[in-house]
């Protein structure tokens, strides 16, 4: 957990500010049991009303500066957690933003999204009360053990055991209850990814009648969550108990003992009372500290989930040094490239080689599982590959910084991916400092502004997050609005025409053809007839070329593409 504190530095003065303040705080608190002795042992015993009045108006400075300084330490210490909060936040989700996919999938949506908010928070909190509590409990007990000892010294025994015995019962407890915080950490990731997928396919589940399935898991998953979380709290309840027996005990001794002493003439009322007062204040900072023995160990295994990420070494980073492509632009050439993914037992594309270029379109089908959005998506270099090298202008991928890379590419998914804002906001997101006419450009070439006008708002109608409100091929024709806003030197469209009808795909792709003419055009698709007037066809088979060429070459040569074809068109279509 310390090693997240350095977020924390730009609060630097503002912690010395609440180190000093509870400094006060604590001397505030130390001194006013010494007055109140002072007024039994002199105002009181001889009946000096001047002198209980003077002290007393002293005890009211005193603990009037005290409040002061607490409320004011309070203000800063939350401050400062919670900007340290803020700043952690953002180095997380920056070091998210940096993953390959590969990292996403090592560590799971669900679980990113734990740590970024849950283990966040409670780093955040524990750091509240460690700004606070940790820094006034060792002031106080100390202060305390020193100031009950000038009272009575002898009497001052009494702490050995009494801490003693809280030491062992505070160890054993968090013994015991670090595994169990964890858990909890680790069952909550459980239950918010059994939460997202139930919300996220919400149209499934009741598609096919799984409501009682999905609440039955969830059900297990929260039970699951609340067992744990009922051991943590029973073994952490016992503590207050427990504190509260060892001080009412302490009480009672020092009452028993200091009464002994009193009659012995060793110790005097007004003593024993800020004795008592003393040994209050000690017990309770030994209760701050079990305190945070209580919520210390699930910040501790909160702050390990959150160091795995912020340690995590992405696979895919900048080169030190980078090449200068070709003047040419546009270009993409496969050399040979081979990729598999973790812990697959074969390649998921192998030895794939192909060139593409500036007013080409090159088009790639297959069988479900051939490789096709795997090629794809190694061009924006999500993944790198085992072997061979994918090159752009001339230079690998590898050697080029991602953002510049990334910038020659107008990409469109196969699973659409909407954000909420206004229709305009989303195509947008392709360049942000595109024109109104730009945005209109780009919705006539996907066809989209015909459904768009219709909208009560027209391009300033709400999406709903994930696009819900619009039907597939909507959302998929303002991704395609999307890609094309930018005007990009590369357009890859990965099986983004799958929910379109003929006569609106055949638009489309005679829009495109137009607009594209001085780009690259790269096409994954399932249908023939997106593909079929492509410059090139690569047909994959298991991840391998199965045939490239032209539409009639590949019917008279390729085997696997002749099915296809067959499978989809009619004899006279083929003809």
């Amino acid at each position: 957990m310390f090693k997240l504190l350095r977020f924390i530095r730009p609060y630097t003065a503002a912690i010395i500010a609440v180190f000093v303040l509870t400094l006060f705080q604590s001397i505030s608190q130390l001194y006013l049991p010494t007055l109140m002795s002072d007024i039994v042992d002199t105002g009181i015993v001889k009946g000096d009303t001047r002198y209980i009045v003077r002290i007393g108006g002293i005890m009211l400075i005193v603990a009037g500066i005290g409040a002061i300084c607490t409320i004011w330490g309070s203000y800063l210490s939350s401050k400062s957690a919670v900007g340290f909060g803020k700043i952690l936040r953002g180095k997380v989700f920056s070091r998210v933003e940096s993953f390959s996919l590969n990292e996403f999938d090592r560590i799971g949506t669900a679980s990113l999204i734990t740590r970024t908010t849950n283990d966040i928070t409670q780093v955040q909190q524990v750091l509240i009360m460690m700004l606070r509590m940790m820094i006034s409990a060792p002031m106080m007990c100390i202060g305390g053990i020193v100031m009950a000892v000038s009272k009575d010294a002898a009497l001052s025994v009494i702490f050995v055991v009494v801490i003693s015995a809280l030491a062992a019962v505070i160890f054993i407890i968090a013994r015991k209850g670090v595994p169990l915080f964890r858990a909890m950490q680790m069952k909550l990731d459980k239950l918010n990814l059994v939460l997202r997928e139930g919300l996220t396919g919400i149209r499934v589940i009741r598609a096919f009648n799984r409501t009682d399935y999905e609440k039955k898991r969830l059900y297990e998953a929260n039970q699951d969550l609340t067992d744990t979380a009922i051991r943590v709290n029973k073994l952490m309840a016992a503590l207050m108990p427990v504190m509260m027996l060892l001080m009412n005990f302490t009480t009672i001794a020092i009452i028993w003992f200091g009464g002994i002493r009193i009659d012995n003439g060793y110790m005097q009322v007004g003593d024993m009372m800020a004795f008592i007062q003393y040994a209050m204040q000690i017990m309770f900072s030994l209760i701050m500290v079990s305190m945070m023995f209580v919520v210390v160990p699930r910040a501790q295994a909160s702050a390990v989930r959150i160091n795995e990420v912020l340690d995590m070494v992405s696979e895919i980073v900048d080169p030190d040094q980078t090449k200068n492509g070709s003047e040419k632009k546009g270009f993409v050439e496969f050399k040979n490239v081979t990729f598999s993914y973790p812990g697959a037992e074969q390649p998921a594309i192998c030895n794939i080689s192909f060139s593409t270029g500036p007013g080409e379109i090159t088009a790639i089908i297959g069988g479900t599982g051939s490789g096709k959005s795997t090629m794809i998506n190694l061009i924006p270099r999500f993944y790198d590959v085992d072997s061979g090298a994918v090159l752009v202008d001339g230079v690998d991928v590898r050697e080029m910084p991602q953002e510049s890379l990334r910038e020659k590419i107008g990409f469109v998914p196969q699973n659409v991916v909407l954000f909420t804002g206004t229709v305009a906001d989303n195509i947008r997101y392709g360049k942000q400092d595109a024109t109104d006419e730009e945005v209109s450009h780009a919705a006539d070439i996907a066809q989209a502004t015909e459904f768009i006008l219709q909208m009560k708002q027209g391009f300033n109608s709400v999406i709903a997050q994930g696009g819900t409100n619009i039907s597939g091929g909507q959302k998929q024709r303002i991704s395609i609005a999307r890609a094309l806003v930018r005007k990009p030197e590369i357009y890859l469209f990965d099986d983004c025409f799958s929910a379109l009808d003929f006569k609106t795909d055949a638009r489309l792709r005679a829009a495109l053809k137009r607009e594209t003419m001085n780009g690259t055009v790269i096409i994954v698709a399932q249908r023939v007839s997106t593909v079929m007037g492509a410059d090139r066809i690569i047909v994959l088979d298991e991840g391998r070329i199965a045939g490239i060429g032209k539409h009639r070459e590949l019917i008279n040569t390729c085997k696997v593409y002749r099915e296809i074809v067959s499978s989809q068109l009619s004899e006279e279509e083929i003809a």
